[in-house]
C-alpha cells in the first residue's frame, strides 16, 4: 500500500484541488442538506421566519466566537501578527464557533420569545459535517495546525515532517461516530427530553476537546495551566452543569425526571 503524502491534493484534469477545501465544502453543503431533510420529516414548533433569524444569530455568533477564540490561542501574536492584518481574519476554532453559535442562538431566541429547542434538529447534521470537516483537516497534514504531539504509539503517523504524531483528527472522527451511534441507540431505548440531544452533543464534545488538547502542541496560557480552548471548554461544561442542576431542582410537570436512567443501569471534544 503506497504511503500517503501530506497534504493530500486531488488532481481533476488540469486543476489541483486541496482535499481540505473539498471536504470543508462537503461538510457545509451536505450537513445543510441533511438538516433540510430532517426538518421536512420532523414536527417543528418553531416557525420558518423564527428559524431564519435563529440561523442568522447562530452564524453571527459562530463567526465571532470562532475568530475570537482562535486569536486567543496565541496572545503574544496579537501585537505582532504573522502575515500582517490578515492574521486577525484567518484564525478560527471549532470550539469557539460552537460556543459562539450557542450564545447567538440563545440571544436571538430570547429576543423572539422562542422557548422551544432549536438545537436538537441540528445534532446529526452537525455530526455529519464534523466528520467530513475533520477528514479534510487530517488530509491537510501539518498545514491545518490541528495535528498532535509526537508519539511512540503504534498508530502514530507521519503527517509530513517525518515525526510520528498523534493523529488527533482521526481521534475526533472516531469520537463523532461513536457519539452519533450512542445518541441514536439512547433515543431508540427512551426518548430524551426536549433540548437534551444538543446538550449531550456539545457537553460531550467540550469534554473531549478539553482532554485531547493535552496532546496538541499549543502551549497553555502564561500562568493559567490550560490553553484558551481548554478554558472555553471548562466554561461551557460549567454552563451545562448549571443547566442540568436547574432542571434537577425545578422538574417540569409532565416531563421525564432529570437524568433519566434505564431501570437496569445504575448510572449514565480546532
Amino acid at each position: 500500500m503506497p504511503a500517503v503524502t501530506f497534504p493530500v491534493q486531488l488532481q481533476l484534469g488540469p486543476v489541483v484541488l486541496p482535499a481540505h477545501l473539498l471536504f470543508e465544502v462537503l461538510a457545509y453543503s451536505l450537513g445543510y442538506r441533511y438538516y433540510r431533510y430532517l426538518r421536512a420529516r420532523t414536527p417543528d414548533r418553531i416557525s420558518t421566519d423564527h428559524r431564519l433569524w435563529i440561523f442568522i444569530g447562530a452564524a453571527a455568533g459562530a463567526l465571532l466566537g470562532s475568530r475570537a477564540l482562535g486569536l486567543l490561542e496565541h496572545p503574544p501574536l496579537l501585537l505582532h501578527p504573522p502575515g500582517g492584518p490578515l492574521y486577525y481574519f484567518t484564525n478560527k476554532t471549532i470550539v469557539g464557533g460552537l460556543l459562539g453559535g450557542l450564545i447567538g442562538v440563545e440571544w436571538t431566541k430570547k429576543r423572539l420569545g422562542v422557548t422551544a429547542s432549536s438545537g436538537d434538529l441540528m445534532v446529526f447534521p452537525i455530526i455529519l459535517g464534523m466528520v467530513l470537516g475533520r477528514t479534510g483537516c487530517f488530509l491537510s497534514g501539518l498545514e491545518d495546525g490541528t495535528y498532535g504531539t509526537p508519539s511512540t504509539l503504534p498508530w502514530a503517523m507521519n503527517l509530513g515532517d517525518g515525526v510520528p504524531r498523534h493523529p488527533t483528527n482521526l481521534y475526533e472522527i472516531l469520537f463523532w461516530l461513536l457519539l452519533g451511534a450512542a445518541l441514536w441507540l439512547l433515543e431508540r431505548r427512551r426518548p430524551l427530553p426536549e433540548g437534551w440531544r444538543f446538550r449531550l452533543l456539545l457537553s460531550c464534545y467540550l469534554l473531549f476537546r478539553l482532554l485531547v488538547e493535552f496532546i496538541k502542541p499549543t502551549p497553555p496560557l502564561p500562568g493559567l495551566l490550560l490553553t484558551s480552548i481548554q478554558w472555553a471548554c471548562v466554561a461551557g461544561l460549567l454552563y451545562y452543569a448549571w443547566l442540568w442542576g436547574q432542571d434537577a431542582r425545578r422538574p417540569r410537570a409532565g416531563s421525564p425526571p432529570a437524568f433519566p436512567v434505564p431501570a437496569r443501569v445504575s448510572s449514565f471534544s480546532d
